[in-house]
């Protein structure tokens, strides 16, 4: 019987894309952990620059980067290139589309998918190339210096961020962050700085400028490893979907297989025990 061989020729063809999968799955899980090390690296300074903001007095400082001199927006919209997130693109860019209200906001979309989005509605853009791993600081910096030149030349007064985060290996979900104005995310904690203690070289203004620009970096620079973290994580959960699939396949041609050699074996035993009564005639 041809079918038999055939049978277990994809047994042994699907058992070992199985396998295959269960690399992939191990290496996918790998560079999640590893990447979600490294966007916790960086709590050391969060604590310190937010420290000291926090021990500012908001309402003293007269600067853009704090106080929103318009309500025009950046909205900034950080899509995936991967192929493996299409219905998170799709929320992404449609949260990041409503957020857009006045003709004077500015739209932003990190992604090739995202781009191709804004062009299917029509809307004007300002594009950057998608995540990568080795592009990413260079990425968060450049991204950075474009938003705060618009919020500096007061062509917007808040930025906008939306971007898909993983909560685990097997969840995620959209984010909305507003990272400027700073003021909204500040809070006073009961004990300002007493800046008269201090000899300052600057103003304060500019001293705030610098910390939120530095904050601002490595802020950015964080939620491109979330939306990163994010790809990674959609890449083994579409590998373990696979995986459960080929599994199925297997356990229905092991069956077929079992039920092709019982068939065989009794069509065999028929065909000797009709030769034998013929014979004993």
């Amino acid at each position: 019987m041809a079918v038999l061989p055939q049978v277990k020729k994809n047994m042994q063809f699907y058992q070992g894309l199985y396998s295959l999968l269960k690399v992939l799955k191990g290496i996918a899980v790998s560079q999640y952990q590893i990447l979600e090390k490294k966007i916790k690296s960086f709590d050391k300074f969060s604590y310190v620059v937010e420290n000291f903001l926090e021990g500012i007095d908001v309402k003293e400082v007269k600067h853009p980067f704090v106080k929103a001199v318009n309500e025009n927006k950046a909205v900034v919209a950080i899509t995936s290139d991967t192929g493996l997130l299409g219905g998170l693109n799709m929320q992404v860019v449609s949260l990041a589309f409503d957020e857009l209200e006045s003709k004077n906001d500015i739209l932003i979309i990190i992604g090739e998918r995202g781009k191709l989005y804004a062009q299917e509605r029509g809307l004007s853009y300002k594009g950057f190339p998608g995540i990568t791993e080795e592009r990413r600081l260079d990425l968060a910096l450049t991204l950075r210096d474009y938003l705060l030149e618009r919020v500096i030349n007061e062509e917007v007064g808040r930025v906008v961020v939306i971007y898909p985060k993983a909560l685990s290996l097997m969840l995620q979900k959209i984010e909305k962050y507003t990272p400027l104005p700073y003021g909204d995310l500040a809070e006073n904690k009961g004990h300002l700085i007493n800046l008269e203690e201090f000899i300052q070289e600057s103003s304060l203004d500019s001293i705030v400028e610098y910390l939120v620009y530095l904050w601002m970096g490595k802020t950015l620079y964080e939620i491109l490893g979330f939306a990163r973290l994010a790809e990674l994580a959609a890449r083994f959960i579409h590998l373990e979907e696979s995986s459960q699939k080929l599994e199925d396949l297997q356990k229905g041609l092991k069956l077929k297989y079992h039920k092709l050699r019982h068939e065989l074996t009794d069509k065999s035993m028929r065909e000797l025990f009709a030769a034998r009564v013929i014979y004993s005639k």
